[in-house]
């Protein structure tokens, strides 16, 4: 009789998983790679963000407002102590991670997420706090930044965190979907990426730092709700992707300054069909360096530098939620050339995509039990 293991390399190898185990280990074909699928961990209500830490551990949030730790071997903690208090509702919560790039020495762990402010109102805010010896807990936990202004509604809070390559820290920011028009206003944070000192308070490279009008946190404005970031490993540069309507989602570099439309201009159209702004492009206004119609819900991005999948070396993997699906996109300096829809068959609305320190892909599923999966080269 086979081993339980050896079953099911066998199987593997004839492209057949056994129903038992479907959930856990699936096998694609991608253009360029066979690529397997594995769950690493399971049962997170709604994870949303991901990051590695040391000894191939990770961090995980779950949006009701837990952040746990997980091991190599997948295994769960226990929810961290000292994560702020959180607002839970409509697509609010605890939202990115991100681990400061001196963790080895100060131990420090960002959060983004949903922060009631009274009577109603919320906003996106982060906060940073030092990971305790034994990993149980957040401790000296300070808010370094708070999104201005406050509003009762319940979508569009952004928010990825991103270090730059000189330790300070990208925001990106929704434009809490009613507030909209304000993503034009440079003297409140909606609709903004901004870029902040580790401490908190405006990078000293920012643009508005001398306007009186403007916020001085803010790098670039009209978005709409970003929920994708990443450094560019070459340039160094941010890149975004951002939720269009009905259509329109985008791709951009958002450079310091600069105007990226929203609403003034988009590729989509309302949810009612009612045309948005004054149509797709007007001089001062940045255009997107790629655009989705229809859309597919992008959320959580990575530039894949690793050696496991040579072939997609370069390119970006954007997670999608409505379109369920993995997009990787083929680029050549600062323009996309070409997409490949990747695992549609998974049938998962994919909230995150990370590459590991081990050079496979690691994704988190938006569900009530939501999965860390792990993409391997099938060979």
């Amino acid at each position: 009789m086979l081993s339980p293991r050896l079953a099911l390399a066998c199987a593997l190898a004839l492209g057949a998983i056994p129903s038992a185990l479907a959930q856990d280990t699936q096998r694609f074909r991608t253009d360029k790679v066979e690529v397997i699928v594995e769950t690493v961990s399971r049962n997170l209500e709604n994870p949303w963000g991901l990051a590695f830490l040391p000894n191939n551990r990770m961090l995980v949030t779950e949006r009701p407002g837990r952040l746990r730790i997980v091991d190599a071997n997948g295994t769960l903690s226990e929810p961290l102590q000292g994560i702020p208090r959180i607002v839970a509702r409509g697509q609010g919560g605890l939202l990115d991670v991100a681990v400061d790039p001196n963790f080895a020495q100060n131990r420090l762990v960002y959060l983004s997420y949903a922060e009631d402010r009274g009577e109603g109102r919320a906003g996106t805010s982060v906060a940073r706090g030092r990971l305790n010896a034994n990993g149980t807990a957040l401790e000296a936990v300070q808010v370094i930044f708070r999104q201005e202004p406050t509003h009762t509604g319940n979508n569009h809070w952004g928010s990825r965190l991103v270090f730059d390559r000189g330790g300070n820290l990208f925001v990106t920011l929704g434009d809490r979907f009613d507030l909209r028009n304000q993503a034009q206003n440079p003297a409140n944070h909606i609709g903004k990426v901004v870029h902040i000192k580790p401490e908190g308070g405006a990078a000293p490279n920012n643009p508005f730092l001398n306007r009186e009008d403007a916020k001085p946190e803010i790098w670039s404005i009209g978005h709409r709700n970003l929920q994708s970031a990443a450094l560019h490993p070459t340039t160094g540069e941010l890149w975004t992707v951002e939720h269009g309507a009905r259509g329109g989602d985008e791709v951009n570099i958002p450079q310091k300054g600069k105007n990226y439309g929203w609403p003034v201009i988009s590729y989509g159209v309302d949810y009612s069909g009612a045309k948005i702004g004054e149509g797709t492009r007007k001089e001062g206004l940045e255009q997107p360096v790629y655009y989705w119609d229809p859309s597919i819900a992008p959320s959580g991005m990575a530039f894949y530098t690793g050696d496991k999948f040579p072939a997609w070396r370069g390119s970006i993997l954007v997670g999608a939620l409505a379109g369920k699906l993995v997009s990787r996109l083929e680029t050549n300096g600062n323009r996309v050339t070409g997409e490949e829809r990747m695992l549609q068959q998974l049938g998962e609305r994919i909230r995150d995509v990370r590459q590991g320190p081990d050079g496979f892909v690691y994704l988190l599923t938006d569900s009530r039990n939501g999965r860390i999966l792990r993409m391997k080269p099938a060979t």
